[in-house]
């Protein structure tokens, strides 16, 4: 197996602090990465690295993880520029605008819905990402559900279950019958497609009782639960991830002292994901990122990649938002965009770079991490490695 030394890296995060300077972020100055197929197999100073097939000078670029973005809505057709115009106009953001998207999706064909997911792949692998979580709920019946799955699970590992993204167009006058579908033959098609189940518990969306019924449900499939929780308002959807021992709770934008408070508790089960290209785009309030880390909590940076809310595929812009109006310092925001997302998606192979992890880190344009708030909007990814071998 051939064997790579990336040398002359200027600054490395490894998100792993036994082998850095000790912080969270594990840095290691004047560094070299030495990858065997697709592991990591050895970090630390340039000088002490051992020999490798092939060696390749990043000439004093800064190294990091690969972006690990665990929450995306990906397998899509069509845009919302004008609800997009519309609102950047004045109007408000709500559940309802999904429609538009479904009615798209359900139209397109499956190699023009694979098309544009693998566009969007393409596109954030390019901004350093390489580790990707994406859902349904743009289909909202039986078989249109089920293919946006099995059309994501040939693209990546981490796939989501949403057949409750909101109530289909079919059943407006039934929902606790699409509730029904969405956790009996809906499930049971979607399943074996999947990692995991999610629910859009909101207002215009699925209450509490209903959220609970699905996440069961999806749990009794085998399918690990996780919630779009207190996005547009005040609910129950942070109280019910950690009651069901969530992978996550995402959004988190209006939280109450004891929804802090519960998440704190449950850091080690229950991630934190704040996605602020949704209030970028909606122009709603910001998540308090500060008030959840002083609390303890884990908390993940991820794009929520999708056409109406937050039609961006980048971790840095989404990093860049999180310091400027979130109240995290760029170390913090980098491992939320790192470690924080493999949290979320219970992994301990991706989001670090250190002996046994998987070889997925980029190269900065840069000298120090810092840059990725410090310059937003630049590209400032130079070269990307994913599975050990050069993507971009």
């Amino acid at each position: 197996m051939t064997t790579t030394a990336i040398t002359n890296i200027g600054s490395l995060v490894t998100n792993d602090p036994s082998v850095g300077d000790g912080t969270p972020l594990g840095l290691i100055q004047n560094a070299a990465v030495v990858i065997d197929g697709d592991r990591i197999a050895w970090v630390g100073p340039a000088d002490k690295a051992p020999a490798a097939d092939e060696t390749y000078d990043a000439h004093g670029r800064a190294a990091i993880p690969g972006f690990v973005d665990s929450h995306s809505h990906l397998v899509f057709a069509g845009d919302r520029t004008a609800e997009f115009n519309a609102r950047m106009s004045g109007r408000s953001y709500s559940a309802g605008g999904i429609r538009t998207t479904v009615a798209a999706t359900r139209a397109a064909t499956d190699a023009e819905l694979e098309a544009n997911l693998v566009r969007h792949l393409d596109e954030a692998r390019r901004q350093g990402t390489t580790t990707f979580e994406t859902k349904s709920g743009y289909g909202l019946t039986v078989a249109d559900e089920a293919r946006a799955l099995r059309i994501a699970a040939a693209h990546t590992e981490e796939v989501t279950y949403l057949g409750a993204h909101i109530v289909s167009p079919d059943y407006a006058g039934d929902p606790a019958g699409y509730v029904g579908l969405v956790t009996g033959e809906m499930l049971t098609a979607c399943a074996p497609y999947a990692r995991w189940v999610d629910v859009f518990c909101e207002k215009g969306a699925f209450d509490g009782d209903q959220a609970r019924a699905i996440l069961t449900a999806g749990a009794a499939a085998g399918l690990i639960p996780r919630v779009h929780a207190n996005q547009l308002s005040y609910g129950p959807g942070v109280q019910l991830a950690v009651e069901l021992e969530a992978a996550s709770a995402d959004h988190c934008t209006h939280l109450t002292d004891a929804d802090v408070d519960a998440l704190a508790q449950a850091a080690g089960t229950t991630v934190a994901t704040l996605l602020p290209g949704a209030e970028f785009s909606t122009r709603a309030q910001w998540p308090d990122a500060r008030r959840l880390l002083d609390a303890g909590a884990t908390v993940a940076l991820s794009t929520d990649c999708n056409p109406g809310s937050s039609y961006t595929s980048s971790m840095p812009f989404c990093i860049a938002l999180a310091v400027r109006d979130m109240g995290m310092t760029p170390d913090e925001a980098l491992w939320s965009a790192t470690a924080g997302g493999a949290a979320a998606l219970r992994r301990t192979d991706v989001g670090r770079i250190a002996p046994g992890a998987r070889a997925d880190l980029a190269l900065l344009d840069a000298p120090s991490h810092v840059h990725l708030a410090y310059r937003p909007g630049v590209p400032l990814v130079s070269a990307v490695w994913q599975r050990g071998v050069r993507a971009v």
